[in-house]
């Protein structure tokens, strides 16, 4: 097995597997909410996949699940015209839809979201949301009195997906393996802030339309450039929306090392005779027991 199959490997390792119960709970929700709020048993109108899973970053083993669900306008301006935090009524509304479908499950308003908890590991967070006329969403945020925000996923799903596209298929996987890097070395960065310069780097990266035989060096560079961000810069922009992505901590310094670990592993596999073994080592340092051995 030579490198190309090593990172190959590797991606499929990290894909999700849980896809047909995601499917099944999704469509289960979409309809419960369908029937109270919009008079259709549809398991797909008026709901989005969001997060990581909708731009198809996450990987296997990933907990959260993001999912939008839309909501008639009236009932903005029903909950809206609340003397005392109408954001949290709206979202016990919907929560109380859902316990018709998950009575047994952990149902829990959390400030945004409604949180339906699943035995193995899977968490679904449900945003109740209503549509702008340019495409973004308002929805409800109960803390500190109840307020109204707006968030805008659909370009930044579009954006990746488009841009992974110009790259031979290459950016997804690239989210997907510096997750599986976060997990391992508990690095403090968001899943969006991954995919958010993940994004940027691959732009004009020189090997960004290269086969899997390129992994090694695309990691590599990925994490000298992660490493070479200012530590003072408090926010990016997601792409697609511009969005302002904070940073949750300074990740520079666990890039830093992981570059110097992938500059051994790639010095093995160019060694004469090739280290091939070594090299799968280092990698497995940055990547965790998910890399193969």
């Amino acid at each position: 097995m030579g490198l190309a199959e090593w990172f190959q490997e590797f991606c499929n390792n990290i894909q999700v597997k849980d896809g047909v119960t995601i499917s099944i709970r999704y469509k289960n929700i979409t309809r419960r909410l369908n029937t109270d709020f919009w008079n259709t048993a549809s398991d797909t109108s008026h709901s989005l996949y969001v997060g990581s899973y909708g731009r198809n970053t996450a990987i296997q083993g990933f907990s959260d699940l993001d999912m939008v669900f839309e909501l008639p306008s009236f009932l903005y301006h029903q909950y809206d015209a609340y003397v005392v935090n109408g954001q949290s009524a709206l979202l016990q509304a919907v929560r109380s839809s859902m316990q018709h479908t998950y009575s047994t499950s952990s149902v829990g308003a959390d400030g945004q979201v409604i949180v339906v908890s699943f035995q193995d590991g899977i968490t679904f967070e449900v945003v109740p949301v209503f549509i702008n006329q340019a495409g973004s969403y308002t929805y409800p945020n109960a803390n500190n009195g109840g307020k109204w925000y707006t968030t805008n996923p659909r370009p930044e799903i579009q954006a990746i997906r488009e841009r992974n596209a110009a790259c031979n298929g290459n950016l997804i996987p690239l989210c997907r393996m510096i997750r599986s890097w976060k997990q391992k070395w508990s690095v403090p960065i968001s899943g969006l802030l991954v995919d958010t310069l993940a994004y940027q780097f691959i732009e004009y990266y020189e090997y960004r339309d290269k086969s899997f035989l390129y992994y090694d060096f695309m990691c590599r560079d990925f994490f000298k450039w992660m490493s070479e961000q200012n530590e003072s810069q408090e926010y990016w922009k997601a792409p697609g929306s511009g969005q302002y992505v904070y940073g949750k901590g300074l990740f520079q310094y666990k890039a830093k090392r992981c570059y110097n670990i992938a500059l051994e592993a790639v010095a093995h596999e160019n060694a004469t005779p090739k280290q091939e073994w070594s090299a799968k080592q280092k990698w497995r340092d940055i990547f965790g027991t998910t890399f193969p051995d």
